[in-house]
């Protein structure tokens, strides 16, 4: 499955970002705690360069923990820092305004040193479609000031938004880059809802995610479907799951558009538990087969 969407509003938020930077002191990047890698645009690398930035990996909560703590550590170590938070429960807020006064310390101290108040940090809030945006700037706000939704690109425009007096955010549309060269980047953003459905073949994406399961979480395929062993046949692995959640169409016959659209509803809606689709030393071994 060759995934590629660039649609035109997004040619536009990526100018918009770039003529905006220049009123900003701090990037928050929101990533998907699930995907940290492959829900990082490559494109805004090259826009921000090198403008103070902390990384945001949201949705934490649906993230295998340690796998979150071996991405936090991944990006320190590349002199970057992360935050795991849930804007969707309001986890980590504080801790965002915190790191923020950490990482702008020089140039608070600067204004303090030629007896200026230091105004409110003027942050721009990027990522890409379906991040959760616009929940965490409701959730800093305390109040409902963004558009929220749960499929991709509901923020259309830029705006301002104050969080008490030590913050202005400075939301944006979400950006995709025009094209995946790795297949395995737009598998992990589809399966994670950063795309939307209707531009996906679900039955690729079904197979993408049971060899997901098989490699990485075996147990919990297992369980949730009943299985002794996990089959190797894919049509019989399918047949199974039909079987077993009633699948099925006349004559009794599997319905294998139903169970592809079950089992990518089933990993988005957590009944697999938190996963983390890439961890840190994927990225590394990827790198060192590269070279």
């Amino acid at each position: 499955m060759t995934i590629q969407w660039f649609p035109g509003h997004m040619a536009k938020a990526r100018r918009e970002v770039t003529e905006k930077l220049k009123l900003v002191d701090i990037i928050f990047e929101l990533v998907d705690a699930r995907i940290p890698y492959s829900s990082r645009n490559p494109m805004i690398d090259e826009i921000i360069q090198h403008k103070p930035r902390l990384v945001l990996l949201n949705k934490a909560d649906m993230a295998d923990k340690e796998a979150t703590r071996a991405w936090i550590a991944f990006f320190a170590d590349k002199g970057i820092k992360a935050l795991a938070i849930n804007s969707q429960a309001g986890e980590g807020m504080k801790e965002i305004v915190q790191a923020s006064h950490v990482i702008l310390k020089e140039k608070i101290d600067r204004y303090k040193a030629k007896g200026v108040k230091p105004r409110a940090i003027r942050a721009m809030i990027v990522g890409i479609p379906n991040a959760g945006k616009s929940t965490l700037i409701n959730r800093l706000a305390k109040k409902n000031i963004a558009k929220t939704g749960n499929t991709p690109g509901v923020t259309k425009k830029q705006q301002w938004i104050k969080v008490g007096k030590e913050l202005e955010l400075l939301d944006t549309p979400g950006i995709l880059w025009p094209k995946f060269e790795d297949q395995q980047v737009g598998m992990k953003l589809a399966v994670t809802g950063a795309i939307k459905d209707t531009l996906l073949n679900l039955h690729d994406l079904a197979v993408y995610s049971l060899r997901f399961l098989e490699l990485n979480y075996p147990d919990r395929l297992k369980e949730r479907y009943n299985l002794e062993s996990i089959p190797e046949d894919l049509v019989e692995l399918f047949e199974h799951i039909g079987s077993l959640r009633g699948c099925l169409m006349g004559g009794g016959l599997v319905d294998y558009d139903k169970v592809a659209e079950l089992i990518v509803r089933e990993i988005r809606s957590e009944k697999f538990g938190a996963l983390t689709f890439e961890k840190p030393v994927d990225l590394i071994r990827d790198e060192t087969i590269e070279k």
